[in-house]
């Protein structure tokens, strides 16, 4: 897949149509956005594909105010991107290389595009759906050849979120896997694989923290201000370098234990207990950097050598907040 710049058809143009688009043009590959509501009026697409075009446009220009391009080069981009209607898809697909479906996230709906969409493409043709909500398997019935299908889920927006989070089927092909990785990669994404299961990564990681500040603002715990301001500031800062299993490891899974169970009691809530895999490793002595083992393997690790890397970074992070200060000495 990144032996050449393929051409990239995306079902769909509206919102997560539109950043695909801008992130493999940006990288050289030809896009094409179809339009698939059918009974559309001529009228109609004329203003839709304005529209799209005018928000690539935009977002091009962004990235050359922020310093990622030349402003001179977005004309050269923008050529690789076109819009076209229903009426048009089969010439689209006849020569995609890869086919994203972004269409809004009901079943049907995006079952009956995808399966005329994959009566239109080559048999090794990869197709991915990007839902956000949906398994893959209650979509991937509706393909031929369901061993080149997967769910592709980009973050919004997608053209500046590095990770992108890819969710083989059943039937999946790992080859199918291997190509769509390298291909993202190939983009300068970062692309981490997972099951299917509902929320995948991202989603349901961020939909309990989510709740949870707001839980607390309607406790009265703290201000919207400041509860976002902690997140920016504490969580978001020290996550940004370390993960969240890396974090465990780096405090001590029975640290996270301990204070799990406080909080269990304390607040009157099971949805801050610890899962059975922090007992199972406190247990056979995996607590993380100080057994040379947690959710990661640290035992051929230069333990000094990284804690300062991550140091460093986080220092880094300080400059990005401009919160790196030099420090007061007295003067004689």
């Amino acid at each position: 897949m990144t032996a050449q710049r393929m051409s990239i058809a995306c079902l769909g143009a509206g919102r997560m149509g539109r950043g695909i688009a801008v992130a493999f043009a940006y990288a050289g590959h030809p896009v094409t956005l179809i339009d698939v509501k059918d009974g559309r009026s001529g009228e109609q697409f004329e203003e839709l594909k304005a529209e799209t075009l005018g928000e690539v446009k935009s977002t091009l220009a962004s990235l050359a105010r922020f310093g990622l391009m030349q402003g001179s080069d977005a004309d050269a981009v923008m050529a690789k991107v076109k819009v076209v209607s229903s009426g048009q898809s089969a010439e689209a697909l006849a020569t995609a290389g890869l086919v994203f479906e972004g269409v809004p996230e009901v079943v049907e709906l995006k079952r009956a595009v995808l399966r005329a969409a994959s009566r239109q493409v080559a048999p090794g043709v990869v197709i991915a759906s990007t839902t956000s909500t949906i398994l893959v398997d209650d979509l991937s019935g509706a393909i031929a050849h369901p061993q080149r299908f997967l769910n592709v889920h980009w973050l919004n927006p997608a053209y500046l979120i590095p990770l992108v989070e890819v969710s083989p089927g059943a039937a999946t092909d790992p080859a199918v896997v291997a190509r769509v990785k390298a291909l993202l990669e190939d983009i300068g994404k970062v692309p981490v694989i997972c099951a299917a299961t509902p929320g995948f990564i991202v989603p349901r990681i961020q939909a309990l923290a989510m709740n949870e500040a707001a839980r607390m603002v309607e406790e009265g715990v703290a201000s919207a201000e400041d509860i976002d301001k902690a997140i920016r500031y504490g969580f978001g800062f020290r996550y940004a370098v370390l993960g969240l299993l890396e974090f465990i490891d780096w405090g001590g899974g029975d640290i996270l234990y301990y204070a799990s169970r406080y909080l269990e009691g304390a607040l009157g809530s099971e949805r801050y207990r610890a899962p059975e895999v922090i007992l199972r490793n406190m247990r056979e002595g995996r607590i993380g950097l100080r057994t040379g083992a947690g959710f990661l393997d640290y035992s051929d690790l230069d333990i000094e050598a990284y804690r300062e890397r991550r140091l460093a970074a986080m220092v880094d992070m300080l400059r990005h907040f401009a919160l790196a200060r030099p420090p007061v000495l007295d003067k004689d």
